[in-house]
């Protein structure tokens, strides 16, 4: 099994739910700190909301729980269980993913997941509720960091401007290598194929505990014969 958190440069790619579940999750921790850790129900309205989402979706409550397990079990995302609550909450493990994402770098990375390819321009505009960019200089330099994250993974990927479009675009690499985007078509991604997928992983990581397990009996059941024929 990969172990994401110690080998961010191996992870595996994240599903739309699942990265539309994450962005959700960082929006709604700057912008509704109140609120936050988010419900279930809370966060099925904040992945469905008609405003700064692109594309808008209509994702069904059981779709946004399956990809919280998806994400819980890669640790990405964390399950509450406050006190005297009757509901389970859940919050983002963004910065224990990657220690090094500051929040400039934060907010535009969360943008990138709830709003897909964007210019500088748009991206500086899109953050002001996440983070106040004095100009397009700072918003390019924290998109730099992006680009060549402490972490060693590049969390963004540049495409410089081509035909149909004037300026550079930014994307996240979260749901895998994207694929230049083409004028008025939506970009799609392109995951490695070498990656497993992340329900294969989880089967190697149980593969991994029983095999231990299985040779942690053996050792004690060795002992104890040891001991016996003391």
């Amino acid at each position: 099994m990969n172990d994401e958190s110690s080998t961010p440069s191996a992870i595996v790619p994240l599903t739309a739910e699942q990265a539309r579940v994450l962005g959700c999750l960082m929006e709604k921790e700057i912008t509704t700190p109140d609120a936050y850790p988010l419900t279930l129900n809370a966060l099925v309205n904040a992945c469905n909301q008609a405003t700064n989402r692109d594309p808008v979706v209509a994702y069904a409550e059981v779709t946004v729980q399956e990809a919280v397990e998806g994400l819980k079990v890669r640790h990405f995302v964390y399950q509450l269980s406050l006190a005297g609550a009757r509901v389970q909450k859940f919050r983002h493990n963004m910065q224990g993913k990657f220690p090094g994402l500051e929040a400039p770098e934060s907010a535009l990375l969360c943008t990138l997941l709830l709003r897909g390819a964007q210019t500088v321009g748009e991206l500086r505009q899109r953050t002001e509720r996440l983070y106040n960019f004095p100009d397009l200089a700072a918003v390019e330099s924290s998109l730099q960091r992006l680009l060549s994250n402490e972490t060693d993974l590049a969390l963004a990927v540049m495409f410089p401007p081509g035909p149909g479009r004037k300026s550079a675009l930014y994307m996240h690499t979260l749901c895998g290598e994207p694929s230049a985007p083409v004028a008025g078509a939506a970009p799609s991604f392109e995951p490695a194929p070498a990656y497993a997928s992340a329900r294969e992983e989880e089967r190697l990581w149980r593969e991994k505990i029983e095999q231990e397990i299985a040779g942690l009996r053996a050792e004690l059941k060795s002992l104890k014969e040891k001991l016996g024929e003391e």
